[in-house]
């Protein structure tokens, strides 16, 4: 006689997924959300490189790879620690084309030697909400990181940038 499988408990379920998050879901657990508009970029504190790595939209950018993550900074620090800012920059499409649409950043601190990072989950998500509802919160950077990220964003799609109002805007304030 087979095994039965176990039931999966019914509730809630969420799914990251690229295209039409509503496309085809029908019923229960069609909770689901795009990230195709979102990029995150890795500012360096100490070099102030900053890098896009498409791997951080599900924790597996080079800057976070072998690493523990936990709540306790102090475990994370010395001499290898490095410090970074992860920027979620969303795009969405306007009449004039693609823009620079929201933007949140938070802070991680990721030390290779000991294989120990640390960054508050709670700051990332929110960070990404941010983004993803069209909010541009700059607070968090430090005046050289901003304008790290802003020379980023200019040199990775100039005419995006300069169609992009509302964000030049926030980076002028």
């Amino acid at each position: 006689m087979a095994e039965e499988q176990p039931k999966k408990k019914p509730g809630f379920q969420f799914n990251i997924i690229k295209n039409d998050p509503l496309d085809g879901h029908r019923g229960q657990n069609f909770g689901a959300i795009s990230l195709e508009n979102i990029a995150p970029v890795y500012i360096n504190i100490e070099t102030q490189e900053a890098v896009l790595d498409i791997g951080g939209l599900h924790g597996k950018a080079e800057v976070e790879k072998r690493v523990k993550w936990i709540k306790d900074k102090k475990e994370a620090e010395g001499p290898d620690a490095k410090e970074y800012f992860l920027v979620w920059i969303a795009v969405e499409r306007a009449e004039a084309g693609p823009v620079y649409n929201g933007l949140g950043a938070c802070y991680l601190m990721v030390n290779k030697e000991k294989r120990r990072g640390y960054k508050m989950m709670h700051e990332h998500v929110n960070s990404l909400d941010d983004a993803m509802k069209g909010r541009i919160k700059l607070d968090l950077l430090d005046e050289r990181s901003k304008e790290t990220l802003k020379e980023f964003l200019i040199n990775h799609n100039e005419e995006m940038w300069n169609i992009s109002q509302k964000m030049q805007e926030a980076f002028n304030n």
